[in-house]
């Protein structure tokens, strides 16, 4: 059985800023593990400009920004396991893996890195009434067969949901010379960034219907139609309401979902908000050895957020390998929640601990709602240490607040931080 130092599940952009930041970090051998035949992972039919801004300071495309990384992982000594399918990790990081040349194989890892990404949610976990026609397509579909397959999904097109793939879609569509009717979303308020309501609904006169779902789809071989209806406060179609697209296409962006059959098989726990691992600020996971980063953790909207949550995680797996497990954690943890309901829903990290804290420790989170005029707040346990003033907070778009040693370690037997949305 070969031994490596960090093996990392996945090539996309949190495994690829993993392996740089393990590499960096003194790891002798750090292997990546993808399953697809290429690294980027999703990056690579991201074709529209926006990435980077932050991480390089300039806007990228999605396959410039994956290069990048790519480059950087391979000029860092960084190893690459192509068109590999990962089966099983022990609770002693045996990973176990197969593919076309080497068959079934076993691998000791000093430490794993789960970095799988996530996936859309598919039309059945939908239920949408309607026979199944051709010509309904998740987003991420779409835009594979458009930018990669040089395919056109259809001409008369409806879009279900505003994620931010939803609301590309609707550009990239109507660009390639499609009629994308309306966007249209469950919700009061939509779920992406701001910047892609503006920059691919508004700038194109593309309809956003607020509290709208589709209730039926109309065609049997292929779509023919849909008929869509404005919905109440308990979400529930409103009689009367109905409208009626002749549509060719239906679009569906309604969430996305991180891919952690492999952390649950494992025996990581997961957490019921973000469906991603329950990790502590160095990015570990329940299971000693074993890190988790990027939108297995919890969904983005930023890919330059995924890299520098991978960056660390991919630090702190290089010192677990390095000290094989003997690293001092520190015996004062200190438990990270959220308020829950319509406020704060999660955070990432759930779990501090003080005495090998870095300096500072970023505590990211997303709202249940919308809120204009609010703050932020932290409780440490009944000590407000923190309160900003924002004009907007929406679910759509990530939120964080900074944590310092210095603030921690103030405070005696602090047992719990709390972070809130106060209105007043």
């Amino acid at each position: 059985m070969n031994s490596v130092d960090v093996v990392i599940i996945g090539g996309g952009p949190a495994g690829l800023a993993a392996a740089v930041s393990a590499k960096e970090a003194g790891s002798g051998k750090v292997l990546v593990i993808e399953r697809n035949n290429e690294l980027g992972g999703i990056l690579v039919q991201c074709i529209h400009n926006g990435f980077g801004l932050h991480t390089f300071g300039e806007e990228l495309t999605g396959p410039e920004y994956a290069d990048r990384y790519i480059k950087k992982a391979t000029e860092a000594g960084a190893e690459f396991l192509l068109n590999t399918m990962v089966l099983d990790i022990s609770g002693d990081r045996v990973v176990t893996a197969m593919n076309e040349k080497d068959g079934l194989f076993q691998i000791k890892a000093g430490a794993v890195i789960l970095a799988m990404g996530c996936r859309e949610r598919p039309r059945g976990a939908l239920n949408i009434p309607g026979s199944r026609p051709a010509g309904i397509y998740t987003a991420g579909t779409a835009q594979r067969l458009i930018n990669i397959e040089g395919l056109m999904p259809g001409k008369e097109v409806v879009i279900l949901g505003s994620g931010d793939i939803g609301l590309i879609m609707a550009r990239r569509m109507t660009l390639e010379g499609a009629h994308v009717n309306a966007v249209v979303e469950l919700m009061p308020y939509s779920t992406g960034l701001r910047r892609n309501i503006v920059q691919c609904l508004d700038d194109f006169n593309i309809p956003l219907l607020l509290s709208h779902t589709v209730i039926r789809t109309e065609g049997k071989e292929h779509l023919t139609g849909v008929v869509v209806a404005e919905v109440g406060p308990d979400r529930k179609p409103v009689p009367g309401t109905e409208i009626h697209y002749d549509c060719d296409c239906l679009l569906l962006s309604c969430g996305l979902i991180p891919e952690n059959e492999l952390s649950r098989q494992t025996g990581v726990a997961i957490s019921p908000v973000t469906n991603g691992p329950v990790v502590d600020d160095t990015f570990e996971t329940s299971i000693p050895g074993v890190f988790s980063c990027g939108n297995v953790l919890h969904v983005h909207d930023l890919v330059d957020y995924v890299s520098e949550e991978a960056g660390k995680a991919g630090r702190y797996a290089a010192v677990y390998a390095r000290k094989h497990g003997a690293e001092e954690r520190g015996s004062h943890r200190i438990e990270v929640c959220a308020e829950g309901g319509r406020g704060v829903r999660y955070t990432v990290p759930s779990s501090i601990y003080e005495d090998s804290m870095d300096e500072k420790v970023t505590v990211r989170f997303r709202v249940g709602s919308v809120f204009k005029w609010a703050y932020i707040s932290v409780y440490a346990d009944d000590e407000r240490i923190l309160h900003q003033k924002k004009k907007i907070l929406t679910p759509g778009e990530m939120c964080q607040v900074q944590i310092t040693k210095e603030q921690l370690q103030s405070i005696s037997g602090l047992k719990k931080l709390t972070v809130k949305i106060e209105e007043e």
